[in-house]
């Protein structure tokens, strides 16, 4: 069973990791065993880069919103599935 991987410490960073598996799997030298543990982990990477976005997109319309004092709360997509 792999292992699960790290959380990057930021975005930027999480992007950056996403985009050199992206770049190793499209060289097609992968073992098959690899190549899918290399495919998980930007499953998951992808997963928390738009968990991110959609946080931020929450938090600037509720920095837009006519209510200064409004509470920021966790934001829980309509469609979670990938």
């Amino acid at each position: 069973m792999p292992k699960k991987a790290e959380q990057p410490a930021s975005f930027e960073t999480a992007l950056k990791e996403l985009e050199q598996i992206v770049t190793r799997l499209e060289s097609g030298e992968l073992p098959l065993e690899q190549a899918l543990t290399e495919f998980e982990q930007g499953v998951q990477l992808a997963r928390q880069g738009q968990k991110t976005l959609q946080q931020a997109e929450q938090r600037v319309q509720i920095l837009l919103n006519d209510t200064p004092d409004a509470p920021l709360a966790p934001f829980a997509p309509e469609n979670e599935a990938l």
